[in-house]
């Protein structure tokens, strides 16, 4: 671990956005690795969650927080609580938006999802102009849109003050990704390394299995599952040959959704506990005992506990 303050920065840099901007998927490639959960379900990303990547003598701590959209309910409001806080605490606010929802918004050829992720992105720019605060936008999924129109719209962009640098990329491809990272560097205050070399992510074990389990039950059920659903890791026990017993609980609402996550025969909830398993074991390195059951509690989203076990505010 570095320690030369003198030689070394430090800093926290929040990715924000509108849900499935891609915000995840960027984080991930700025670090190098998976630190958060990519689905095709909105507003997967419910905490804030923190990434960290290298670029020399630079450690960037990246926030990805959730989505900014006009909330519904309480864990709505939490979470845009979240991702404003995040954005609050960061020494650099990073504004990612999907250009092919915008474009074709523009084009006349735009679907509900895409007006809705273009409202969200003037709701964010909004946020930012109250704070006055400026921002690096980024601009992804470059590759959907065309050049002429990808310029045309960065340029009336970066007009409206907010932004004080544009990049333009594609995160689940890296195209720009590494010039992003290394610009994102520049903007860390001196200081020393918060977390060891080795370390990419700042998330307890207990909270990533259950994310990860979250992942393949949406990845899986997406369609089929309300988004009102959570994952929750009730034991962790390290076993003397070294490997992990996990046990966890999907938490859904509605005693008609059971059939849906279980699956004939339980064959849904088993596909989902195999993929999770194997990719815990990937991440931890040893042998992964995954055990799931499927839970109701139609009150679920109004216990504070399910709030502040992830850092969200009950209260928001």
């Amino acid at each position: 671990m570095m320690s030369a303050e003198a030689e070394t920065r430090f800093g926290f840099a929040a990715v924000i956005g509108s849900p499935n901007a891609g915000k995840s998927t960027l984080v991930n490639a700025l670090v190098g690795a998976k630190i958060s959960i990519v689905t095709h379900k909105v507003q997967t990303t419910r905490f804030a969650v923190r990434g960290v990547a290298i670029e020399d003598k630079t450690q960037i701590c990246l926030v990805d927080t959730p989505g900014v959209f006009a909330p519904k309910n309480r864990l709505d409001k939490a979470m845009v609580r979240a991702a404003w806080s995040g954005a609050d605490d960061a020494d650099c606010v990073v504004h990612v938006i999907d250009v092919g929802a915008r474009d074709r918004i523009e084009q006349g050829q735009g679907k509900p999802g895409d007006r809705l992720m273009v409202d969200d992105d003037d709701r964010v720019m909004e946020g930012l102009k109250l704070a006055g605060r400026q921002a690096t936008l980024v601009l992804n999924k470059i590759d959907t849109i065309d050049s002429d129109h990808l310029l045309a719209m960065s340029k009336e962009l970066y007009d409206t003050g907010i932004y004080s640098d544009v990049f333009m990329i594609s995160a689940k491809k890296g195209f720009g990704v590494p010039l992003l990272k290394a610009h994102l560097a520049t903007l860390m205050p001196e200081g020393v390394w918060h977390y060891p070399e080795d370390q990419i992510a700042d998330l307890p074990q207990r909270l990533l299995a259950a994310e990860i389990t979250r992942e393949k039950l949406y990845l899986r059920l997406h369609e089929e599952l309300p988004y009102s659903s959570m994952v929750e890791t009730e034991s962790w026990r390290k076993l003397r040959d070294g490997s992990v017993r996990v046990e966890q609980s999907i938490i859904i609402e509605r005693d008609s959704q059971k059939p849906i996550v279980l699956g004939k025969h339980g064959s849904a909830v088993k596909a989902i506990g195999e993929a999770a398993r194997r990719e815990l074991e990937e991440m931890l390195g040893c042998r992964v005992h995954l055990f799931i059951n499927v839970k109701v509690d139609p009150r679920w989203m109004a216990r504070r506990s399910h709030f502040s076990d992830v850092g969200l505010d009950f209260d928001a």
